[in-house]
């Protein structure tokens, strides 16, 4: 007889046993007292009484331990929600600070939103308690005696959306009915009215967008393209047998500290003749640290031969049309033949002048030679991405088809090379808007200069909400103010009917002033409206297929950025609420139409520690024997100049020396060139209300059914609601 197989562990630990078991499995808790043994795979369950053989203190350790991890959750929510209320308190505080410096600008539009808000809230509660009542909608016309005698003629689509009578009862069929018929007679017909006029807008600006597509692809399928009759071109300047004339070079800046030393470094590096060519370096800013930064960039240059000039103004009247008005009142200025003017974040490449200039060459009536923007951090964060398509749609497609086939587009403020005599004879720079640079371009395109695109320039985009959102007030409030003033002198010029027609109906209406209006009164105010009115449906097309299409349109000249048609979308739709306010306040000539705020730049490819090293170089190489070039005077510069020069040469020790006091005082700490100093986060209230608005559109949405409505509901108060927290400028890893 064969003998009994040897026990198991598992027999000693239950108490023995005689039927198979799986492979026990023995798991280590977190504990260190205790191991807990749990039955493998074909193990059964162990009998009440083996259980209660086991050790009490293992139970304990375990209860403890989840206890333990329980207590622990809790107290990383509440770690997790203390800090959130802190980021909040300290939003809510800079927003405050904000709003005290605004001076009260946009209150009427918070204001607007907060209380369609409350009013949405309230109406959202009680559609839900009519919906919890179970009130069912009429399905057929047997049904129809159940409605008031004068609903009774409505489309059945409409009736399908209200309840029946007899489900009512007390006070609150009374309400009901009395809000239903108010709503059908008044806010339905209203909306139904309102929505149709946008819905025509909104037709016209697709229409209008397809045209320039369709335009841009003829372009590129026939290789249209302007050209010039010379080429200017190799290492070596035939000054006499070329075509090199003189040439101002311009640069307004207003503390510029993250960028000014990069682009004083491009333009002093562009391929030109030096004695035919001079930099002005138009300084309007108030901070001396930045100022002396400035001037000993100036000295540098200037120390290597470069003919370059310092301008500070005491008062920056005119912002940045008074600052190159100042500079043109220059008695050298005439001595020049073109100007070519560039922002502190632009880097041209060296070959700028040779691609721009001889476009004028035997071409009188030109006027203009715009340069195209590309950017260098693009791809920084959301915001910068979604900012590249939509500035890649308007240079690669409205500037470029309006350059070929109209000879005319708005100047972009940089980037562009003007003739001096057609700056003089459209009457120079203005004052009198924040759109200076499309004012010019508007007034030489009435008499009678043409303008041409090309080229490609290195810039800087935004990278905070703030600063973006400030520029987006500036470029949609300056339209509107430049239309007020300009349409009287539109038709007294003497262009033919068509450019003035191009002029007032697209480049003024079309673009400037209905996109705004339609694209935040039908998303932002309607399609949430008719969610409380479901007599007033938009259609699908609407809010879905066209705004999809146009979309994909905007994306084509910037391929690489269809992963973000969806998030482009509903970020150009979440910016309606700026473009609007800033086109209502250009429009009516209120207080933020007046507003110019330089817009904040992070510095990508500079930092202010460079400017030290770069001087400590210079002084190194000076003490070795290395001989720098004496300044050369410009032999076309004129007694005003000379001034310029001397002055420039007698603060040269001084600012030097200034340099050095600021750097033994403070010490700059080297910024790392990938990254950019973050600006403090802040609450944005219009967009934040919006958001809410939206989000209790959603929810009433549900009770209708309406999918599609409440994705787009959704998606669309998330993405306002991501803004109006400060969310979409965050870095990209």
């Amino acid at each position: 007889m064969a003998p009994p197989p040897p026990s198991t562990y598992s027999d000693s630990w239950w108490g023995g046993g005689k039927e198979e078991r799986g492979t026990p499995v023995v798991v280590k808790m977190d504990s260190p007292y205790s191991l807990v043994e749990i039955d493998g795979p074909g193990m059964s369950a162990p009998s009440s009484e083996k259980a209660r053989g086991k050790n009490a203190k293992q139970f304990t350790w375990v209860l403890l331990l989840r206890a333990h991890r329980a207590v622990g959750c809790v107290a990383w929510l509440a770690a997790g929600f203390w800090a959130l209320l802190g980021a909040v308190n300290r939003r809510v505080r800079r927003s405050r600070d904000a709003d005290a410096e605004a001076s009260g600008r946009g209150r009427a539009m918070l204001r607007f939103l907060r209380a369609f808000l409350l009013l949405s809230l309230a109406m959202l509660a009680f559609e839900t308690v009519a919906h919890f009542k179970g009130w069912h909608f009429p399905k057929s016309a047997a049904d129809l005696h159940l409605l008031p005698e004068h609903l009774q003629h409505l489309p059945e689509n409409i009736r399908q959306h209200l309840p029946e009578r007899q489900e009512i009862e007390g006070w609150l069929h009374r309400a009901y009915v009395a809000w239903l018929d108010f709503r059908i007679d008044y806010i339905a017909w209203a909306i139904h009215k309102l929505s149709g006029f946008c819905i025509v807008l909104f037709m016209f600006q697709s229409v209008d967008r397809i045209v320039l597509c369709l335009g841009c692809f003829w372009i590129k399928l026939r290789g249209i393209k302007p050209r010039a009759d010379i080429t200017v071109d190799g290492d070596h300047h035939d000054v006499e047998g070329g075509y090199f004339p003189m040439v101002l070079i311009q640069m307004p800046m207003c503390n510029e500290k993250e960028v000014y030393e990069t682009s004083i470094s491009h333009v002093c590096q562009i391929d030109w003749p030096r004695e035919k060519m001079l930099v002005q370096v138009l300084d309007d800013s108030d901070d001396v640290a930045c100022q002396m930064l400035i001037k000993a960039e100036v000295t540098k240059w200037s120390q290597r031969g470069i003919n370059i000039i310092y301008r500070h103004r005491l008062s920056r009247t005119g912002y940045k049309a008074g600052n190159l008005k100042s500079a043109m009142s220059c008695d050298y200025v005439q001595d020049y033949e073109f100007v070519a003017i560039f922002d502190a974040d632009f880097q041209p490449n060296p070959d700028f002048l040779k691609l721009t200039v001889p476009h004028f060459k035997g071409n009188p009536e030109l006027g203009l030679v715009q340069a195209r923007w590309s950017f260098v951090n693009r791809d920084e964060n959301l915001l910068t991405r979604l900012q590249n398509i939509n500035l890649c749609f308007h240079f690669e497609v409205e500037q470029q088809v309006n350059g070929i086939y109209l000879n005319f587009f708005g100047f972009n403020g940089t980037a562009g090379v003007w003739r001096i005599k057609a700056l003089e004879d459209s009457g120079g720079w203005m004052e009198r808007t924040t759109v200076e640079d499309m004012d010019i371009a508007v007034r030489a395109h009435l008499n009678g200069w043409k303008f041409i695109f090309l080229n490609d320039v290195l810039c800087e985009l935004p990278e905070s909400y703030q600063a973006y959102r400030k520029q987006q007030h500036r470029w949609h409030s300056g339209p509107m103010q430049l239309f007020r003033l300009c349409l009287p002198a539109v038709f007294k010029s003497k262009i033919s009917m068509w450019k003035k027609a191009n002029l007032v109906m697209l480049f003024f209406l079309l673009r400037k002033m209905i996109l705004p209006f339609y694209s935040f009164t039908l998303f932002c105010v309607i399609l949430p409206l008719t969610m409380f009115v479901p007599e007033a449906e938009l259609p699908i097309w609407v809010i879905c297929y066209v705004p999809v299409i146009l979309s994909i349109l905007n994306v084509l000249p910037s391929p690489k950025s269809f992963p973000f048609i969806i998030p482009y979308l509903l970020f150009e739709n979440t910016m309606s609420v700026t473009k609007f306010n800033a086109m209502v306040s250009g429009l009516f000539q209120l207080g933020s139409s007046y507003e110019w705020v330089v817009t904040k730049k992070a510095g990508r490819t500079s930092s202010e520690s460079d400017i030290f090293a770069l001087a400590a170089a210079e002084e190194t190489d000076d003490v070795a024997g290395r001989q720098f070039s004496t300044p050369k005077l410009n032999r076309g510069v004129s007694e005003g100049g000379l001034e310029q020069w001397a002055k420039l040469h007698q603060e040269k020790e001084n600012a030097a020396a200034a340099v050095a006091a600021m750097e033994a005082a403070a010490p700059v700490t080297p910024v790392k060139k990938s990254k950019a100093a973050k600006a403090p986060n802040r609450i944005f209230k219009k967009e934040l209300a919006l958001a809410f608005l939206l989000l209790t559109a959603a929810a009433r949405s549900l009770l209708s059914a309406q999918g599609l409505h409440f994705y787009f509901l959704l998606f669309q108060g998330v993405t306002f609601l991501a803004v109006g927290l400060d969310l979409i400028g965050e870095q990209v890893s």
